[in-house]
């Protein structure tokens, strides 16, 4: 009965374990919903006028969504050693309350437990409450579609990477490159490379703020290449991020497509192995 009991427990607060049951869908749709007014609760209680006249309910309501979290969070950690990572009773449990989820869960119930238990004036009070919107992180494990997302990012991980790199590569160099143009200029803002990174970076992500402009004719040269560099600069990780998106979708629609270890392309498991069986 307790093994079942916990079975049940971790099955609930885990809705990809369970998948279509009645309960599931209410306890998470519960726990969204009060993350969802906890994160509004937060924004508007710093309203002067709203947390003037509103502030018993929002206490109250602050009371009751820490008793639900914190039942929550005890109920995660007592069921977690039914998942086999966290397997044993003691070492399996401390495994998981360092994971970056149920640390998560532990900083939106605990500013109210330092403050019940030390004692903080209402600024420090409001500023540790905005602990409580890391909670919007735990959101996507109640989402069965944040797992393709997260697989997305799995699957493209080192396109990813070596386009980051390319990105950094390309504002270093054009830093440089406007440095050696404009450093020399009287009253110029581009004093070094450091500072004009500034100037990269912005300029590569289109937005140009205008506070560091190049005056020299080599600047203006330069500048316009990195502006025109800008426009093409992030089609190359939106291409790769839609390309892993199309596939994942595409597995989702065929299980049995599965990418091919040695070219990476998706390959149909059934007809795989039934031209294995032939030869």
């Amino acid at each position: 009965m307790y093994h079942k009991t916990k079975k049940t427990v971790h099955g609930l607060l885990h809705p990809e374990i369970i998948g279509d049951d009645n309960w599931d869908k209410v306890v998470n749709t519960f726990i969204i919903g009060l993350i969802i007014l906890n994160v509004a609760a937060v924004m508007l209680e710093t309203v002067p006028t709203l947390h003037d006249r509103y502030h018993t309910f929002f206490n109250y309501f602050e009371l009751f969504s820490v008793i639900i979290f914190t039942i929550e969070y005890i109920l995660r950690v007592w069921s977690s050693n039914h998942d086999p990572k966290y397997k044993h009773s003691f070492h399996g449990r401390l495994r998981y309350m360092v994971t970056p989820a149920a640390l998560i869960d532990l900083l939106a119930i605990l500013p109210f437990y330092i403050s019940v238990i030390v004692g903080l004036d209402l600024r420090m009070l409001r500023m540790l409450r905005l602990l409580r919107f890391f909670r919007l992180f735990r959101l996507t494990a109640y989402m069965k579609a944040a797992k393709l997302v997260t697989n997305v990012f799995k699957s493209k991980f080192h396109e990813l990477l070596l386009s980051l790199i390319l990105i950094m590569f390309l504002v270093i160099i054009a830093s440089c490159l406007v440095y050696f143009a404009e450093h020399l200029e009287p009253d110029t803002k581009f004093t070094s490379i450091p500072a004009t990174i500034w100037y990269a970076v912005v300029s590569l992500t289109t937005v140009g703020y205008g506070d560091m402009i190049p005056v020299t004719p080599w600047g203006k040269v330069f500048a316009s290449i990195i502006l025109l560099a800008g426009v093409a600069l992030f089609a190359l990780p939106a291409g790769i991020i839609t390309s892993g998106f199309l596939d994942e979708m595409r597995k989702a629609r065929n299980p049995r497509l599965k990418n091919c270890p040695h070219c990476g392309k998706p390959i149909d498991l059934y007809e795989h192995h039934a031209h294995n069986d032939d030869q």
